[in-house]
């Protein structure tokens, strides 16, 4: 029975991959390993933006946008404001 669903980003799922193919093929898909996109996760998570939830969170980490652009493509439905984009982009900007 599943208790709870938690989105992950591709480079925190490859923990829960045994296949060694499928965890190459995986990554392909992103830049990171688990342990530096779970650093992400925490360092946005602590930032309390209230229009941030765990789907954004998942999808910055898989794209790592550049840009405010890119980051609002990413979450069209988010609304966020012109400094809550500025902190998000200066966290993740680290780990690129």
């Amino acid at each position: 029975m599943i208790k709870k669903t938690t989105p992950l980003s591709i480079a925190e799922s490859e923990v829960y991959i045994k296949d060694d193919e499928l965890k190459s093929f995986f990554k392909k898909f992103t830049k990171l390993n688990s342990k530096k996109a779970n650093e992400i996760r925490e360092k946005l998570t602590t930032l309390n933006l209230i229009k941030l939830n765990e789907k954004h969170i998942s999808k910055i980490i898989d794209l790592l946008p550049e840009d405010r652009e890119e980051l609002l493509r990413i979450l069209p439905d988010s609304n966020l404001d012109e400094n809550e984009t500025n902190t998000i982009l200066s966290t993740i900007k680290e780990y690129k």
